[in-house]
C-alpha cells in the first residue's frame, strides 16, 4: 500500500497518528502547515543550496560535471531565497516540540543566510558541525580552494528549551571514550548506496550518506521519536530513521524522488530492540543512597570498609553512616575528613573485602540499581 498522502488529504490528519511513516506529497510549507503543532521530536532539513551556477561546469578533459542545476535549486535573488527560507523555518518551528531540535545542512552558498534567519526566528544555536568529506569533488577551474566540507547547524526551538535530547555518553563511548567533536569525517554517498536512474546517472544530485544521518539521529533522538525531513529527496532520512527504530515523516514534491524513496524505505529492516536500546546517561540513573544498601542487606552493619591501600578502616553503622572510632559521618564526609580534603566521592574511595580482594562499594550501588530496574544481578 502506498505511503504517499496528497496535501488535500492532510487537513483531517491532525486528529490521528496515521501521518507517521509517510511521505507527504507537495510543497514543504503547505504540508508543514497541515501537520499537528508540536508533534515532531527532530527535524533534519537539507534545503536547496541556491548554488547560483553560471553555465555548465566541465572537467579539464572537457567532460561535463554532473552538477546541481535542477530547477528546485534556482532562485531569482537572495531576497527570494531568504523569503523561502523564512517561510519553511517558521512552519518547521510550529511543528517542533518544545524540547525538540533541528538540524540544517548547507554549503557556503546558503548556510550563513539560513543561520541568521534561524536566529531571527528564535531558534537557539547548539552547535555547528562540519562534515569533512573524504572524497570531495575537485575545484576544476582552479580558481578557489577545493570545497571539502559542508556545515550543519544544530539548534533547539528557543533559548529556554529544556530537556532536549543529546545522547552524550553514547557519542563519547562510540568515539573511544573521547568527547565527540564537531568535525565529522564521512565520504560522499557513492557505490551501492547511491540511487541511480535507469540510464545509470544519479537519481538525486545531493543524496546524503546514510552514515551522516545515522549520527545525527543517534545523537539527538531516541527510539520511537518522530523525525521530520521537509526536503525528503531520495529518502535517506526515512530509511535511516526506520532502521534505527524512529518514526519518519517526509515531504517531497518530485514524483520520481518519491517513488524511489518509497521503494528504498520499504526494503529497510528495522534493527532489533536490543541493538537500539539507548545507553543510559549517568544523570538519568536512579539515585541510590548508601543507607539503601544497608536496608537491602547488600551491606550489613558492622562491615569493615577500607580505602584502596587499607590506610583507613571504617565500620558500617545501621543508620547508613560509617565510623572510625568516635568519628562518624557519611561515606563522602568521612572519606574527605581522613584525607584532609574538602570533598570525596565515597562510592569510589571506600572498598569492601570479597574473597580476599578489595572492590569499590560503587559495585554494590550498581547491583542496587539493577534491582530497582527489575534486572537480575
Amino acid at each position: 500500500m502506498s505511503a504517499l498522502r496528497p496535501l488535500e488529504e492532510l487537513s483531517s490528519l491532525a486528529a490521528r497518528p496515521d501521518w507517521l511513516d509517510t511521505i507527504l506529497r507537495g510543497d514543504c510549507v503547505a504540508a508543514l502547515e497541515r501537520l499537528p503543532e508540536k508533534s515532531v521530536d527532530l527535524i533534519f532539513a537539507d534545503p536547496p543550496y541556491n548554488l547560483q551556477l553560471e553555465g555548465a561546469l566541465h572537467r579539464p578533459d572537457q567532460s561535463l560535471v554532473d552538477a546541481v542545476d535542477d530547477e528546485w535549486d534556482q532562485f531569482e535573488s537572495f531576497a527570494a531565497y531568504d523569503a523561502f527560507t523564512r517561510a519553511w523555518l517558521l512552519a518547521a518551528r510550529r511543528v517542533l516540540k518544545p524540547n525538540g531540535t533541528i538540524w540544517v545542512i548547507g554549503s557556503y552558498h546558503n548556510i550563513f543566510r539560513v543561520g541568521a534567519i534561524m536566529q531571527d526566528l528564535g531558534f537557539w544555536m547548539l552547535n555547528d558541525i562540519v562534515w569533512r568529506k573524504t572524497n570531495p569533488m575537485p575545484n576544476f577551474r582552479g580558481r578557489r580552494f577545493q570545497n571539502a566540507h559542508e556545515t550543519m547547524i544544530w539548534a533547539s526551538r528557543d533559548r529556554s528549551a529544556k530537556g532536549y535530547t543529546f545522547n552524550y555518553e553514547a557519542m563519547k563511548a562510540a568515539n573511544d571514550d573521547l568527547q565527540m567533536r564537531s568535525d565529522w569525517l564521512f565520504p560522499l554517498c557513492t557505490g551501492k548506496e547511491r540511487l541511480k536512474k535507469s540510464d545509470g546517472s544519479k537519481l538525486h544530485p545531493t543524496q546524503k550518506p546514510e552514515a551522516l544521518l545515522a549520527r545525527v539521529i543517534l545523537s539527538s533522538s531516541r527510539p520511537g521519536d518522530v523525525v521530520l525531513d521537509p526536503f525528503f529527496g531520495s529518502g535517506t532520512t526515512g530509511a535511516v530513521a526506520k532502521r534505527l527504530g524512529r518514526h519518519y515523516v517526509g515531504i517531497e514534491r518530485d514524483p520520481d524522488y518519491i517513488a524511489a524513496a518509497e521503494a528504498r524505505i520499504a526494503a529497510v529492516e528495522p534493527l532489533g530492540e536490543a541493538a537500539l536500546a539507548p545507553m543510559a546517561a549517568k544523570r538519568d540513573e536512579p539515585r541510590v543512597a548508601f543507607v539503601s544498601l544497608v536496608d537491602s542487606g547488600l551491606v550489613k552493619p558492622g562491615t569493615q570498609l577500607f580505602d584502596r591501600k587499607k590506610r583507613w578502616a571504617a565500620s558500617v553503622r545501621a543508620d547508613g553512616t560509617i565510623a572510625i572510632g568516635h568519628d562518624t559521618g557519611s561515606i563522602h564526609r568521612l572519606g574527605a575528613r581522613v584525607q584532609g580534603l574538602d570533598a570525596c566521592n565515597g562510592w569510589t574511595f571506600w572498598h569492601f573485602e570479597d574473597g580476599g580482594a578489595l572492590r569499590p562499594i560503587d559495585e554494590l550501588r550498581k547491583t542496587a540499581r539493577l534491582a530497582m530496574a527489575g534486572v537480575g544481578a
